[in-house]
């Protein structure tokens, strides 16, 4: 296969991952509206994505042995970051969780400066900029304090700052495939959905039906199995700043089928907090353009800020 034909696929997977995700929402409502209350869809998928991974996964388990812990715990990390916004889909609007929780490029960039010494060049720091001004913007659209409102929205914020922990830790350190990479997260995901869970809402009396489990195995092999370790594989083979740009489709999607099939819409200022919000993550993705060295001189024209990412 030629490189071209390999960025092509590789392309289409980020987009169809971003797309995919941005219709998330549809089956952990599915979950709700079937009798499982709050994260308990969550647990279920979650759990279901562990089992559907931990074959292919386990059969390296020499290359999960030898990952490290700080390999490890990254990916840990990130999957709890995922649950807590698949637990907030639940309790406040599609759109809102979905733009709370991609203020990660902000977060990124923090991190990456404060744990891991980073350059932070410019661009980024009016990414950052931007990226807190959308959140001011959205958060305060009623007049009122521009905080999070709500279980949902709160968890929205924590999940992307957890997220953007995680992929800090994952860029620099982890060494692990896409398979044995999404188990480890798949089992973060699943301990933290057991433990939000009992705090919302109690383990429903009637317990799981057929068509219920059905749609957890569904979500968890799709969504948290096969679309992430799929997103792995493609995002090692692209730059990324065009993966962090074909990911922004989750927004559009996720705000359009939410407005279109729930009838969620977002207030105008709402709307432009969130296109600051979008706007962020461009700038913080876009590349950083550097003076070519002398001819001979045996550098890179371009000097990485930090770690690729994964």
């Amino acid at each position: 296969m030629t490189h071209e034909r390999v960025l092509l696929i590789a392309t289409a997977t980020v987009l169809a991952t971003g797309v995919l995700w941005g219709l998330y929402w549809l089956p952990v409502r599915a979950m709700v509206d079937r009798g499982m209350p709050g994260g308990w869809g969550t647990v279920l998928a979650t759990c279901a994505a562990v089992m559907v991974t931990a074959l292919p996964a386990l059969r390296r388990w020499s290359e999960i042995r030898s990952a490290g812990w700080p390999t490890l715990a990254a990916l840990l990390v990130g999957g709890a970051g995922f649950t807590l916004y698949s637990v907030g889909l639940v309790y406040s609007r599609v759109a809102i969780i979905i733009l709370l929780f991609f203020l990660t490029p902000v977060w990124s960039v923090l991190l990456g400066r404060l744990l891991m010494g980073w350059r932070v060049p410019v661009l980024r720091m009016v990414a950052i900029g931007v990226g807190l001004l959308g959140l001011l913007v959205m958060l305060g659209a009623e007049g009122e304090l521009p905080l999070p409102r709500g279980a949902g929205e709160w968890m929205a914020l924590v999940a992307g700052m957890l997220w953007a922990l995680g992929t800090t830790g994952i860029r620099a350190k982890s060494t692990l495939g896409p398979m044995p990479a999404t188990f480890i997260f798949a089992i973060g995901a699943a301990l933290t959905a057991c433990a939000v869970a009992p705090g919302f809402e109690p383990w429903p009396d009637t317990g799981a039906s057929l068509p219920l489990l059905l749609i957890a195995l569904f979500t968890g092999a799709l969504w948290w199995g096969v679309s992430l370790a799929a997103l792995m594989w493609a995002a090692l083979r692209l730059d990324p700043a065009r993966v962090g740009i074909l990911m922004q489709t989750e927004v559009l999607v996720g705000a359009l089928s939410a407005a279109l099939l729930a009838g969620e819409h977002l207030a105008p200022l709402e709307i432009l907090g969130g296109a600051l919000v979008v706007v962020a993550g461009l700038l913080e993705v876009l590349p950083i353009r550097r003076k070519a060295p002398l001819r001979g001189s045996g550098s890179s024209a371009a000097e990485p800020s930090g770690p690729p990412r994964p």
